[in-house]
């Protein structure tokens, strides 16, 4: 099955571009712009990433994204995880970004963008790897300050597909974004959000009616409400799974309990995704890798999460079917 996995042309759909920081970057980044850091080796940093919540990850999260100043950072971050997706055999990946966690330090919205752009061209190019590019409003921040952070955007909409909403769950829900949703739906952003990770299964619900999203960050709560399932089955919404995320943060206490493959026999439009891999100890074959030692699963089944994530994707018509041809000729490839 390893082997298989390895194989198996991927689609990421939920990846912050800020959380594939590897300690080793941390390091370089942080020498070259005279940036201290807490820490004396990477192995260090990597001791300290043991989280107990979504919380004490994004307070280490946000240290790291300290040593990102200048717009060559942001393409060296990018073409790094790229490279990992090469190796992954992710053929197309849609990132997030988290421009308040930058502009909010004094670097500009253009630096940011215009590196992190520079490198998906360039992944384009080089290595065949489509992908579209989507900023995040920090929830546990304003609205006022999402508002602003659109206005930042709206020069640079040829670069940005869409909008989400990460950050903390708890205490921030849906609602308290609805207006920056709807003045972004009104410029032609597409919507996704975070939702149903450590809050409630009423913030999908919420998410969907109030903020028109297209797809569901993680939504694995969605299971604590069989109206709710339902719907997302008839609707065909799409959820973006981490699973090494969420054990990582404690939303499943193990991979044996995490319910990704249950949501998949039950017919929802569940994909597998790699978040903030960096911190979480995987990327995307690892999460599948892991899920195939945990669960019973067959090997058609591990390439549905792939047939699901490129129909949710934001990929062109033309370019979905390229990505079901990859999949579908690796597929009789195996059987041969």
């Amino acid at each position: 099955m390893r082997q298989f996995i390895e194989g198996l042309p991927k689609v990421e759909l939920h990846l912050h571009i800020e959380g594939t920081l590897e300690p080793e970057l941390m390091f370089e980044l942080a020498n070259r712009n005279g940036i201290e850091i807490p820490y004396s080796s990477p192995q260090q940093i990597r001791q300290a990433y043991q989280f107990h919540n979504l919380q004490s990850f994004l307070d280490i999260y946000y240290q790291g994204a300290n040593v990102l100043i200048t717009e060559q950072d942001f393409f060296d971050l990018t073409w790094a995880y790229l490279q990992k997706c090469q190796q992954d055999n992710v053929l197309h990946t849609e990132i997030f970004f988290d421009p308040q966690t930058h502009t909010n330090r004094g670097i500009a919205f253009a630096t940011v963008v215009n590196g992190i752009h520079r490198a998906l061209q360039k992944g384009q190019q080089e290595l065949a790897i489509s992908s579209h590019l989507i900023m995040c409003f920090l929830r546990h921040l304003s609205q006022q300050s999402a508002l602003e952070t659109l206005q930042q955007a709206l020069p640079h909409k040829d670069k940005i597909i869409g909008v989400g909403l990460d950050s903390s769950e708890l205490g921030n829900p849906p609602q308290k974004f609805a207006q920056v949703f709807q003045q972004a739906i009104k410029e032609g952003f597409l919507t996704v959000a975070h939702a149903g990770e450590e809050g409630p299964s009423s913030h999908i619900q919420d998410a969907m009616t109030l903020l028109g999203v297209s797809r569901i960050d993680h939504g694995v709560r969605c299971v604590d409400d069989p109206k709710l399932m339902q719907i997302l089955q008839v609707l065909k919404m799409p959820l973006t799974v981490c699973p090494l995320s969420n054990i990582k943060l404690k939303v499943f206490d193990s991979m044996q309990e995490h319910n990704v493959v249950e949501l998949l026999h039950q017919g929802l439009c569940v994909t597998i995704n790699s978040d903030d891999p960096a911190y979480f100890g995987g990327y995307m074959t690892d999460n599948f890798h892991q899920i195939a030692l945990t669960h019973p699963i067959e090997s058609k089944e591990l390439a549905q999460f792939t047939r699901n994530a490129i129909d949710a994707s934001f990929a062109s018509d033309d370019r979905k079917q390229d990505l079901i041809r990859h999949l579908e000729g690796y597929l009789v490839q195996c059987i041969q």
